[in-house]
């Protein structure tokens, strides 16, 4: 891979990210290192269109190779063509050139791994289902990716008490069927549910629908396992709701996006699947409206009230016109969906037909369909479905710059006007959406290509206004390569000089992750 000067906030201006198309490589051998194909593949690679410096790492011998495969004998995985997919990131805005993947299925493996690359100097990138937004997933350079996707077992459900215990590398949406069977569900829901893993989850902190009803996962979460830099295995996997002993370690390693720990095993604590669910479609003239309309819900709803999202017009435009999916509402600048859970579907349908009529009477909603029983659920998943493809949609709108922003409910959509001002026409689509029940915003900016000009027109001026409302630069996607630079936008110095105490305590040599969450120069 090429480096250059450290430096990420002045990158090179690049035309499109598709620089060449790929080509096979031909192996030297089974157990052999392949020849590196950085400039092959299609995604810039990161550590040129931002100029990084690879740090003084080892690099990774045939040598290394053979003790791993002594390790995990058929789960070592040098193929350049098989490696692609993990070397880049999910909307293939960054890319690694990791020649090495490891799938362990045991505890004891990653501690193998770990402590073997703490003493070879190896850097080494966890991850999970590859489906972050932030560059926190992907290697920068050649480090070893460290994949819990065969770390998928089960180990206990306690019907009892609701509380799940299981494997990094479980997929959410697996134990959510599962828990469904038992008639539970998992207290978050993303639209990435099909990929993403409960290791990757909570090493991110990750939000999603469900967390204005269950909270987040530094509540839900009751115990962790997790090895070291060093290879070390720390316990506290536990199956308490009440553990008053000493520090609670566990909150380190939640949303620590896999730098001071590799997350393998998860406690979690989940609430009974609600016996009656309603889903609202509504169309809104006006961001007030929106918020207008959020507070009488809320006022109407109160304990059955699950989720409150809402949407721009042009998120809407986008899923129309790439992904042939229409809206159950059309013609509304705003769109909003309401969920709501409980037990009782006499009592749930009556509350929310209370509230819809006093919103379209007072004016707040202007338009809306609403599914109340079993038959129009399943068919109004699709409201759902619209939702979390947002993201999807944008995609193919092409290259996007997302933000992740936390502020007061009441200055939410302020920020996407102020930038769609800001930007006029150099910007192709300016969208926002998000979780409006918990003050967090999706901003959204696409254009034909990467252009370091609109990069320097978007930032920091995103971070500077979100400060000046005491918001966070990252709600809940974490900050990754992408934003590390900025986290003084939200956090003090002093709370900076702490975490990379931190990391400089339990990872000495920085291989865990490295060039992600904090600073360059921790």
């Amino acid at each position: 891979c090429a480096s250059g000067a450290l430096q990420l906030r002045n990158p090179p201006a690049v035309p499109a990210s598709v620089v060449s198309r790929p080509r096979g490589v031909r192996p030297r051998g089974r157990r052999a290192l392949h020849a590196a194909s950085c400039s092959l593949q299609e995604v810039m690679l990161t550590s040129e269109r931002y100029r990084v410096q690879r740090l003084p790492f080892s690099h990774l011998s045939d040598g290394d190779v053979a003790f791993f495969e002594g390790v995990m004998p058929g789960r070592v995985i040098t193929n350049p063509e098989e490696l692609k997919p993990f070397n880049v990131d999910w909307l293939k805005s960054v890319r690694g050139c990791s020649k090495l993947m490891l799938k362990p299925q045991t505890t004891a493996e990653v501690s193998q791994v770990l402590r073997y690359c703490h003493e070879r100097n190896l850097a080494v990138n966890p991850q999970g289902g590859n489906t972050g937004l932030v560059g926190g997933s992907v290697p920068v350079f050649d480090e070893i990716i460290l994949s819990t996707a065969l770390m998928n077992r089960i180990i206990s459900f306690d019907k009892v008490s609701g509380i799940l215990v299981c494997q990094a590398g479980c997929i959410l949406e697996k134990l959510n069927e599962y828990l469904e069977e038992q008639g539970f569900i998992m207290p978050l829901d993303l639209g990435a549910k099909g990929s993403c893993h409960i290791g990757g989850n909570v090493a991110t902190n990750a939000g999603g629908l469900r967390l204005l009803r269950y909270g987040s996962l530094r509540g839900t979460v009751l115990g962790l396992e997790v090895v070291l830099a060093d290879g070390s295995a720390l316990d506290c996997l536990a199956s308490l709701r009440k553990d008053n002993t000493g520090y609670d370690l566990k909150q380190l390693f939640i949303g620590s996006e896999g730098t001071l720990g590799v997350i393998t095993a998860v406690s979690i604590l989940c609430p009974q699947k609600p016996k009656a669910v309603n889903l609202a479609f509504l169309g809104c003239q006006s961001f007030t409206k929106v918020l207008e309309a959020f507070t009488t819900c809320r006022a109407m709803l109160g304990e059955i009230l699950s989720a409150f999202e809402f949407m721009d017009e042009k998120c809407m435009e986008l899923v129309e016109k790439h992904l042939k999916l229409s809206s159950p509402v059309a013609g509304s600048p705003f769109y909003v969906l309401i969920e709501t859970s409980g037990s009782s579907s006499t009592h749930d349908e009556e509350k929310l037909n209370n509230f819809l009529e006093q919103a379209m009477t007072s004016g707040l909603v202007t338009d809306g369909t609403v599914a109340t029983d079993d038959k129009k659920i399943k068919a109004s998943h699709r409201f759902l479905f619209l939702r979390e493809r947002i993201t999807e949609a944008l995609t193919h709108d092409g290259y996007v710059y997302k933000y992740d922003i936390s502020l007061p409910v009441g200055k939410l959509y302020d920020l996407v006007t102020d930038t769609r001002a800001r930007l006029g026409q150099s910007a192709k689509n300016v969208v926002g959406y998000g979780h409006l029940g918990d003050g967090n915003l999706h901003l959204n900016i696409t254009a034909d290509s990467y252009s370091h000009s609109l990069l320097d027109a978007i930032e920091p001026f995103v971070y500077e206004w979100t400060a000046r409302y005491n918001g966070s630069i990252s709600a809940e996607h974490g900050l990754g390569f992408k934003k590390k630079q900025f986290i003084q936008y939200s956090k003090p110095s002093e709370a900076v000089f702490l975490m990379q105490r931190f990391k400089a305590m339990l990872d000495p040599k920085g291989i865990l992750n490295p060039y992600k969450m904090l600073p360059s120069g921790s």
